[in-house]
């Protein structure tokens, strides 16, 4: 069981200090630490765009205590969108919404849109109450890469340019936040993360999935994202074994991250048994991913998940990652990224 921490008073009253002279502070959700600016300081915006190397067209999430400051943020909150709040939030839930006119464009990367949620996790609430205001905030990592799921995993991101890093422990959930658009009359679902779509279809009947020409840009949406430095592809799980084998023949090691055991040992095989159960195997997934991607290895497998929804998040990552992990150019670079067949 994952254990939820609160802030100190005095690491409470830096983090907010920090906020508010345009600094940035990194603090625990319920689903990745995010990496914070004040919403409304432009400036300090821009810092979190500048640490991450984040294109400036992505939007960032703003992150808001209570549902009453809605109206500072957005212009209409419509009656699916109000049914989705009432059931997700606080929690990992964000909602792109109509922006209020004083959103700035930096938050919402030029869109009339902005996402927004309330997060659950009791540090990040702590936070927003103390500091009074929205938490422009993304994921704390390099753009493209692996999220944080621990406040050591943005220490080794970022070292000493973050302000204040709160340390929340272990983050709950361990995957991005589900993200919904509430636009043009239509609820539709731009990014899988624990709220599955099932869920979403009890709340509030029909919901579109993915997003089409007219979709609002949203974090975590290019094709190629959330990747290790490693190598990933994804694999069978029938064939992970003998892949695995084939391609550490010679002594070059390779990672797997899988949903068992391995059939027997493999002396320059890493191998993780994550488990079958896609909460756990969402949970550790980004932990796992950087532990394997410090291992030394020319290439992480990584077994191909189920195909019901409560995989879909980690279907989803996982896809992108395999997208987005670097090149090999060395012995196995015909092997490819991506999916084998």
């Amino acid at each position: 069981m994952v254990k939820v921490v609160r802030a100190s008073q005095a690491d409470l009253e830096a983090a907010v200090d920090a906020l508010r002279d345009g600094e940035l502070v990194a603090f625990p959700t319920e689903t990745v630490y995010g990496l914070g600016a004040n919403a409304s300081n432009p400036v300090a915006v821009r810092k979190v765009f500048e640490l991450k190397d984040r294109p400036a067209s992505h939007p960032v999430i703003v992150h808001i205590d209570q549902q009453k400051y809605l109206k500072r943020w957005v212009t209409e909150l419509t009656p699916e969108a109000e049914k989705l709040a009432d059931a997700f939030w606080p929690g990992p839930l964000t909602l792109v919404l109509p922006r209020a006119e004083s959103v700035l464009d930096v938050v919402t990367g030029g869109q009339d849109s902005v996402a927004i949620r309330i997060p659950s996790h009791p540090m990040a609430r702590q936070l927003l109450d103390a500091f009074g205001g929205g938490i422009a905030a993304p994921s704390a990592n390099r753009f493209g890469r692996l999220s944080a799921t621990r406040a050591e995993h943005v220490q080794d991101e970022f070292g000493d340019a973050v302000k204040v890093i709160l340390d929340g422990g272990e983050c709950q959930v361990g995957l991005e936040s589900t993200i919904v658009s509430c636009l043009d009359g239509s609820v539709r679902l731009l990014r899988p993360g624990s709220i599955t779509l099932g869920q979403l279809r009890a709340t509030v009947g029909e919901v579109l999935i993915g997003a089409d020409s007219t979709s609002p840009r949203v974090p975590g949406s290019s094709a190629a994202h959330y990747s290790p430095g490693t190598p990933l592809t994804i694999v069978p799980g029938g064939e992970l074994d003998a892949l695995a084998e084939s391609l550490s023949e010679g002594g070059q090691r390779i990672a797997v991250l899988a949903q068992r055991l391995p059939l027997k040992t493999y002396q320059y095989v890493t191998w993780v048994n994550a488990g079958k159960r896609a909460e756990a195997f969402g949970h550790d997934l980004y932990a796992n991913l950087r532990t394997l991607d410090k291992a030394g290895c020319a290439r992480i497998l990584v077994q191909e998940v189920p195909g019901d929804e409560r995989w879909d998040a980690i279907r989803d990552r996982l896809a992108r990652a395999a997208a987005g992990a670097a090149a090999d150019s060395g012995r196995y670079a015909a092997l490819g990224t991506g999916v084998l067949p």
